[in-house]
C-alpha cells in the first residue's frame, strides 16, 4: 500500500536449507524462515520446532535466589505476614496472582496491593510502605516492578520489612535498589542465563524455587502476561507461550473460562493473536479505565457465577476503552498535523490537557506505526504531567530517556516501550532534547517503514500441507513474526468484494496458478485493484475453516501497484 516502505528480501542460504530439510525432514521453505531467524544448527532448529517444558532453566540460577527462599522458609515458620505489590497491566495483575497463590497455598498470610494508574502510578509509593508498617508486614514482594523504587525501598527496609524485587524491567545504570534481594534477569551480574523473560516468567522462576514445584499448571497465566508484554517470543519465552497455549483452553481458572466463553473463542485453537487481540485488551481495560483489582478478582475468583460477572464488566471496560481511545487518537493526530514538522522531528511528542492516562500507550504505539518514528504522548495535569513512549528499530527509548533524565522526574521501561513522568514547564525542552538525541542516532532510513520478507515465492510452491507445516513456528510475536512472503507480477481474477470491516476479498494469478486473497483493513483499495495493470503481493498464507471446510487463503499484509 505504501510506496515509500521497503522490502528486505532475506538472502537463501541453499546449503543449510538442505541439511535442515534433509535431518529435520522440513520443506526447504520452513528451514529458510528458521534460517531468517538467526537459527544455524540442526540441534537449535529442532529446539525451536519442539520446545520443551523440560528445557527451562533452573530458577536457582539467580544468584540471589537462595536468601530470596530462605526469607520466605522465615516468613512461613514464623507466620509473618507477606504482601505482593504488582502493576496495573496483564504482566503485573499475573505476577501478582502467580506470586500471591502460590504463597497462599503454602500456608502464607498474604495482603496485595495493585496501585491505581491515575491516583497512584506505578511501582511503590510513600502510601503503600506506610500501610505496610500498620499491617505489620514483614516481606514485601514486587511483580513486574521495583527496579526503580530506591527511596520506598528503603524506606521498607528502614521499617525493619524486608524486601525482594521481582521485576524484569531496565535498571538505571547499575544503581540498584537496597533491596534484601533482587529477582531480575536484566540485572548485570544475575547469574540467569536467559535476560528477555516477562515480569511474569520472572515471578513464576521465585514461585518455582519457594514451592519446590514446577507448577506448570500456572503457565497459563505466565502465558498471558508474557505474551501481553511483548517480550521476544525466544529461548524460554517460547517454551512458556508455547506450553500456555496448549494449556489455556482447558485452564481451570473460572474467570478465564468466562472470558473465553464470552469473546466466544471457547472452540477455537488458541494462537499469541487471540491472547494479543481478545483476552489481554480485556484483562487491561480494568487497569486502564478503572482499577485492576477487578482483573485480579477475576483471575482468582472460585465462583462461576461471580467470574461470569467480572468478565462482563470486563467486556464494559474494554468497550469503553475502545471509545477513549479513539477520541484521543483522532486529537492527536490533529496535533501532529498542526505541530509536528517531520523534517526536523524525529521524534514525535504531544501533549495535551486531561488525555485520559489509562490508553496512552495504545495511542503512542498506534501513532508509532502509522508515522513510523517514536512516540511520546502526555497527558498535561496540573502537577506532574504523565507520558507514554513506543519506539521503531533502531531508536532504544530507556537509553534515550535515561540521557535525558534531568529534565524528567521519573521514568523507566525497556528498549522499545516506557513511561515517564514530567512537569508542564520541562515538555518543550524534552521535546528539543530527544529529538537531538534522535537526530544523532537515527538516520532517515531508519524512519522509512521496512518488511522483511522470508522467501519470493510462486503461487504454485504454496499448498496446505506447507501452510499447515509453517505452524510449527507459532506461536508469534516479537523476534518471531509470522512468515512473509512475495509475489510480484500478478493479476487481478474476477471481481472484488467488500466484506465488513473493511475487508476485501478477491482471486488474483501469477500467470499460472491462482489463489484467494483476504486484505483487512484495505477497503481503500476496491477501486484500484482492478484498475492497476499489474501488481506485487506480500503475505502470509493461513488455513481457513469457514463452515467447517479448510482452504487456503492468502492474508494480504501489502499490495503494490505497478
Amino acid at each position: 500500500m505504501s510506496s515509500h516502505k521497503v522490502l528486505r528480501i532475506a538472502t537463501a542460504h541453499v546449503c543449510l536449507q538442505n541439511q535442515f530439510s534433509k535431518e529435520l525432514n522440513i520443506s526447504k521453505i520452513l528451514a529458510q524462515v528458521l534460517i531468517n531467524r538467526k537459527i544455524t544448527t540442526v540441534a537449535a532448529a529442532e529446539k525451536f520446532l519442539k520446545p520443551s517444558i523440560n528445557d527451562l532453566f533452573s530458577p536457582h540460577l539467580f544468584s540471589d535466589m537462595p536468601k530470596a527462599v530462605s526469607l520466605v522458609k522465615k516468613a512461613q515458620e514464623n507466620k509473618e505476614k507477606v504482601m505482593v505489590f504488582g502493576d496495573y497491566d496483564v504482566d503485573g495483575i499475573t505476577s501478582t496472582v502467580l506470586l500471591k497463590t502460590t504463597l497462599e497455598a503454602m500456608g502464607l498470610d498474604v495482603l496485595h496491593h495493585i496501585p491505581h494508574r491515575i491516583t497512584e502510578g506505578y511501582g511503590l509509593n510513600s502510601e503503600i510502605v506506610n500501610f505496610a508498617r500498620e499491617k505489620q508486614v514483614k516481606l514485601m514482594i514486587t511483580a513486574d516492578c521495583g527496579i526503580a523504587n530506591h527511596k520506598e525501598v528503603e524506606a521498607l527496609r528502614q521499617a525493619n520489612i524486608d524486601v525482594i524485587v521481582t521485576d524484569h524491567h531496565e535498571p538505571q545504570n547499575s544503581n540498584l535498589p537496597g533491596a534484601s534481594c533482587i529477582i531480575n534477569s536484566k540485572v548485570k551480574h544475575s547469574g540467569y542465563p536467559f535476560r528477555e523473560l516477562a515480569g511474569v516468567g520472572v515471578a513464576y522462576k521465585f514461585a518455582q524455587a519457594v514451592s519446590d514445584s514446577l507448577l506448570a499448571d500456572d503457565l497459563d497465566l505466565v502465558t498471558l502476561g508474557t505474551i501481553a508484554d511483548s517480550v521476544p517470543l525466544t529461548g524460554e519465552n517460547r517454551i512458556i507461550a508455547k506450553e500456555g497455549l496448549f494449556r489455556l483452553p482447558q485452564t481451570k481458572r473460572l474467570g478465564l473460562r468466562a472470558m473465553i466463553e464470552n469473546a466466544g473463542i471457547e472452540n477455537k485453537k488458541f494462537t499469541s493473536t487471540y491472547v494479543s487481540f481478545i483476552i489481554a485488551p480485556r484483562l487491561n481495560a480494568s487497569g486502564r479505565m478503572a482499577n485492576a483489582e477487578v482483573s485480579l478478582k477475576l483471575l482468582m475468583s472460585q465462583n462461576a457465577g461471580e467470574a461470569q460477572n467480572l468478565a462482563k464488566e470486563l467486556e464494559k471496560f474494554n468497550r469503553e476503552r475502545q471509545k477513549v481511545e479513539g477520541k484521543i487518537l483522532e486529537e492527536a493526530e490533529e496535533l501532529i498535523n498542526h505541530q509536528v514538522n517531520f523534517k526536523d522531528h524525529k521524534v514525535i511528542v504531544i501533549a495535551k490537557e486531561d488525555w485520559h492516562q489509562g490508553v496512552l500507550g495504545i495511542v503512542a504505539s498506534k501513532l508509532a506505526d502509522r508515522f513510523y518514528r517514536p512516540a511520546i504522548v502526555i497527558s498535561i495535569n496540573e502537577n506532574l504531567c504523565k507520558g507514554s513512549a513506543r519506539s521503531i528499530q533502531n531508536f532504544h527509548l530507556f537509553d534515550a530517556l535515561m540521557d535525558s533524565k534531568e529534565l524528567l522526574d521519573s521514568f523507566g521501561g525497556h528498549a522499545h516501550a516506557a513511561g515517564l513522568l514530567i512537569t508542564k514547564d520541562n515538555i518543550d525542552e524534552f521535546r528539543k532534547s530527544i529529538n537531538k538525541l534522535a537526530s544523532d542516532r537515527l538516520d532517515l532510513e531508519d524512519l522509512l517503514p521496512s518488511t522483511d520478507i522470508d522467501l519470493e515465492l510462486n503461487f504454485a510452491d504454496l499448498n496446505e500441507p506447507l501452510v499447515k507445516e509453517l505452524e510449527l513456528l507459532e506461536p508469534f510475536g516479537m523476534a518471531n513474526p509470522e512468515p512473509l512472503f512475495y509475489t510480484r507480477g500478478l493479476n487481478l481474477k474476477g471481481e472484488v468484494q467488500l466484506l465488513n470491516r473493511g475487508t476485501l476479498k478477491f482471486w488474483a494469478t501469477d500467470g499460472v496458478t491462482t489463489r484467494q486473497i483476504i486484505a483487512f483493513r484495505m477497503s481503500s483499495l476496491k477501486d484500484s485493484l482492478p484498475q492497476a495493470a499489474s501488481f506485487d503481493l506480500v503475505y502470509t498464507p493461513k488455513i481457513d475453516n469457514w463452515r467447517q471446510e479448510e482452504s487456503m487463503i492468502l492474508e494480504a499484509k501489502d499490495i503494490f501497484f505497478k
